[in-house]
């Protein structure tokens, strides 16, 4: 299994070119999809990124849960939700009663953005641009149709704006059932069209909380309120 080749990739990122579908495979499954976002250059940030952090998880899970991007930890490491947030993430379904094991877990974008803070060498996530979030949505839809699930979990702003459209807003939307909206043909085999959505907060906005523990004990209940969906 191949990707298309490099000499189909766009040479500059004005507003038309940002986009990752000329690097999708022309078949195959998730390994091959992981392979060939390996070499995504559909948007500028696989320029100072380690590399792409693709979904993991059951190929045919129930339930698949995307955040936002990869943070520092899962560049490093190139395995989406390993750092903090993710450990937290990972307690949080286990007090909702959901078996990681069991999860397909994914970002909406596949490459960190960040600032480097000099005077500590530390990198600081920046959140995804619309463009950019368009840009690696054919990664996600992908994802959608192959994995199949019955329930999607979306964590955060920009995971609901990716699938949900822009006028998504955590604060209004979280916690409920809602239908996938239409995907377009690509994802038109996923689930035959039945999808569900429960948006909810990202993990990352729970560490940065002042009240942590009301903040934890929402997330855990959007998360029961999935398990109890499915």
């Amino acid at each position: 299994m191949t990707s298309r080749s490099a000499a189909t990739a766009p040479e500059t990122y004005d507003d038309e070119r940002y986009d990752a579908t000329p690097f999708l495979p022309r078949r195959g499954g998730l390994p091959a999809y992981r392979r060939a976002a390996a070499d995504c250059q559909g948007c500028p940030l696989h320029r100072k990124a380690s590399g792409t952090v693709f979904g993991r998880g059951p190929a045919h899970a129930r339930l698949m849960l995307v955040g936002e991007q990869p943070g520092d930890r899962e560049d490093l490491e190139g395995k989406a939700f390993v750092g903090p947030a993710g450990k937290l993430l990972s307690r949080a379904l286990r007090d909702a009663g959901i078996d990681e094991e069991d999860v397909y877990l994914t970002n909406a974008v596949k490459h960190f953005k960040f600032t480097e803070e000099e005077t500590r060498k530390r990198r600081i996530h920046k959140a995804p641009s619309l463009r950019e979030t368009l840009a690696c949505r054919p990664w996600l839809v992908a994802e959608l149709r192959l994995v199949s699930p019955e329930l999607i979990v979306t964590l955060g702003a920009t995971a609901g704006r990716s699938l949900l459209g822009p006028s998504f807003r955590v604060g209004a939307d979280r916690g409920v059932p809602q239908p996938l909206p239409d995907l377009g043909e690509e994802a038109a085999d996923a689930a035959g069209g039945e999808i569900r959505v429960i948006p909810t907060v990202h993990p990352s906005a729970v560490l940065r909380s002042q009240d942590r523990e009301e903040m934890y004990a929402g997330l855990v209940a959007d998360l029961r309120a999935a398990a109890e969906a499915l």
